[in-house]
């Protein structure tokens, strides 16, 4: 993987533990959700006007896309309202890049050294040792199963993606339209989950969301650019660098418990992206 793909993977994970860290702090997570699909829906909406109109072939992949983001973010939001961000995200995120290796050594055409596969292990194991705490403390349990759904449609999205940018052959226009999708398909569902309240209440929310939709735009455009230069496994892997800055964000801002086995965690995922990088 050469360094520029590399240094712009990591800075998208920031982006992303980041966005993450704005719904968790919100007054309801899934309307912070919310309100972060319908302004990514809006700026997908007006960058689709600068480019051409996707080809046929390239709408089988967005209406896949569209459908596995939108569980993924209802997951991730119901899976919030249980449980910490330094908790539910490891799990969230730390399944997805076994199931995307396993999937793309069986069916593509992506090339990984042994090195490489090591490296993503490593990682793994780390996010379990991560995600394991929720067992041992008193933490509400109903968070795994809904942080291991949002880790399923991950590596779903992770797969279809990095396959439909590469028909698509512009990063940008693949995601702008993917966004647009995922508003119209979220929009509806939460809305009858939630009712009208989930919408934005007052100008504090809807600034929380638009920043959070403009790092989890750029964080998304970053890592589909990624996938083209890259196999979408390492991409995909080098991306759960995330939960090293959700684990920061966690501790330093919301008081999250730092323990032994975080700490452990922590260090074996930096191994695994040590091991990725050579």
């Amino acid at each position: 993987m050469p360094v520029s793909v590399f240094a712009a993977v990591v800075f998208a994970a920031f982006l992303h533990a980041a966005w993450n860290a704005l719904i968790k702090s919100g007054r309801s997570k899934t309307g912070g959700a919310l309100t972060l699909v319908l302004l990514q829906g809006i700026f997908g909406a007006v960058l689709v006007m600068t480019r051409p109109w996707p080809e046929t072939h390239v709408w089988y992949w967005l209406v896949g896309s569209g459908l596995f983001h939108t569980s993924y973010m209802l997951f991730l939001a119901l899976a919030y309202e249980k449980g910490d961000l330094s908790r539910v995200y490891p799990i969230a995120r730390g399944a997805a890049p076994m199931v995307v290796t396993l999937v793309s050594v069986l069916a593509l055409v992506d090339r990984i050294a042994p090195l490489e596969y090591l490296g993503i292990i490593v990682l793994g194991l780390g996010v379990a040792v991560m995600a394991q705490g929720a067992f041992r403390n008193d933490e509400n349990r109903r968070l795994v199963p809904l942080a291991l759904g949002s880790a399923m449609m991950t590596a779903g999205y992770s797969l279809v993606d990095g396959l439909g940018a590469r028909a698509a052959g512009d990063a940008v226009l693949y995601t702008s339209w993917l966004f647009v999708l995922n508003a119209v398909f979220f929009l509806p569902i939460s809305l009858f989950m939630g009712g009208r309240e989930l919408l934005p209440q007052d100008g504090r929310e809807w600034l929380r969301g638009t920043v959070a939709a403009a790092a989890s735009y750029g964080a998304y455009v970053i890592a589909i650019w990624a996938m083209t230069q890259a196999p979408i496994a390492l991409v995909a892997a080098l991306r759960e660098s995330s939960i090293l800055f959700a684990l920061l964000i966690g501790w330093l801002v919301f008081r999250d418990r730092m323990d032994l086995p975080k700490v452990l965690a922590a260090v074996m995922i930096l191994s695994g992206m040590v091991l990725m990088r050579f």
